[in-house]
């Protein structure tokens, strides 16, 4: 019970010091918090994300970063994220819409644009941009939450960000078109930005049709949490490489540490790099290439096609997996019968490269 009354207790002590804008105080309960919700039980760390909600979707962005990756740990201590994500989501929404704003209205006016990630720089841009905003038709308060989302709106997203690689957390992220356009569009200017663009592209519980041109064998695959073609490139090979006469494709599967490192291991990446197996290509004939991600993978007739060819040349990469903490699923649901096989065969063009 003790650390119920104290986690309590800092929330109740963080929610005075929002009303009274005491940072002191406000700064105290926020460390706080982080120190004791490992040490609670998941209920009360439900409770007290609760009663963060109402604070996180108020608080101006500066103030409110530090406790937006605090609310973002804390989801991991809990039973239902989803009682924060909206909230955190919302919030890193309008301030990369502000953030992008920012940008473009302090490039064509001043040039060059602050390093975000430099608090030496507030300052300066606020004398710069907040106090000749008037000059532009511009109110000074306007103004202001433009700076403040530029230089706070990165540790917001770093809480989305930390949290979307979580399955369950990409399934409850609300008005995702919108929020995906706003990280688009600074995506090139915030770190952390750029990060989260690449989640919000990961397919979950999405069917893909396999098919491996030399042996004319096909099969349903079901894919969740795959970050880049690098690792699904791996993953495939994992799920398919083996006995031919179990209905499996020939190669060399990759290794054990090479898997790992794709999908749950700690080793991101293991001595020796990681061996590509094939070739992916799409129904169309071009490659697939490492770098791109399986959203980018074109349709033919409704369906996400994946054709293994030989591999053009040997090729290896050091990583195996982009998101550490995203856990990936290829799941090969079973073969296609020869008939259905032969049809997606039969669709798909040739590899238009050697």
């Amino acid at each position: 019970m003790l650390f119920k009354a104290d986690l309590g207790k800092l929330i109740d002590n963080l929610v005075g010091s929002v009303d009274s804008r005491d940072d002191k105080r406000f700064f105290a309960a926020v460390q706080g918090i982080g120190r004791a919700t490992p040490k609670a039980r998941p209920d009360e760390v439900d409770a007290a994300l609760a009663r963060l909600t109402p604070v996180l979707a108020e608080i101006p962005l500066g103030m409110g970063g530090e406790l937006a990756q605090i609310a973002g740990s804390m989801a991991d201590y809990g039973t239902d994220a989803a009682v924060v994500v909206p909230t955190l989501a919302r919030r890193v929404t309008n301030a990369m819409e502000q953030t992008a704003r920012f940008a473009e209205l302090h490039g064509a006016v001043f040039g060059d644009l602050p390093d975000p990630g430099d608090a030496e720089q507030i300052g300066p841009t606020i004398e710069r941009f907040v106090e000749t905003a008037p000059n532009r038709g511009m109110a000074k308060s306007d103004a202001f939450n433009l700076v403040e989302a530029w230089f706070s709106g990165g540790r917001w997203v770093q809480a989305v960000l930390y949290l979307s690689q979580r399955k369950d957390v990409r399934a409850v992220l609300p008005e995702r078109p919108r929020l995906t356009a706003a990280i688009g569009a600074t995506r090139e200017h915030i770190g952390t930005a750029h990060w989260l663009y690449g989640l919000l592209l990961v397919l979950d519980d999405e069917p893909l049709v396999v098919l491996h041109r030399a042996t004319r064998r096909g099969y349903r695959v079901t894919i969740s949490g795959v970050g880049d073609n690098f690792q699904l490139h791996t993953l495939l090979a994992a799920a398919l490489i083996g006995d031919e006469s179990q209905g499996l494709v020939p190669g060399q599967r990759p290794s054990a540490a090479e898997i790992a490192a794709a999908s749950d291991g700690e080793d991101l990446a293991p001595a020796g790099g990681i061996r590509g197996n094939f070739n992916l290509v799409d129904a169309h004939g071009e490659w697939i290439w490492n770098e791109g991600r399986p959203a980018d993978i074109p349709e033919l007739e409704g369906e996400r096609v994946v054709v293994i060819d030989p591999p053009s040349y040997p090729r290896s990469w050091n990583s195996g997996r982009p998101y550490p903490l995203m856990r990936p699923t290829v799941t090969v649901n079973g073969m296609l019968p020869a008939d259905e096989a032969a049809h997606w065969l039969g669709l798909v063009k040739p590899s238009q490269r050697g």
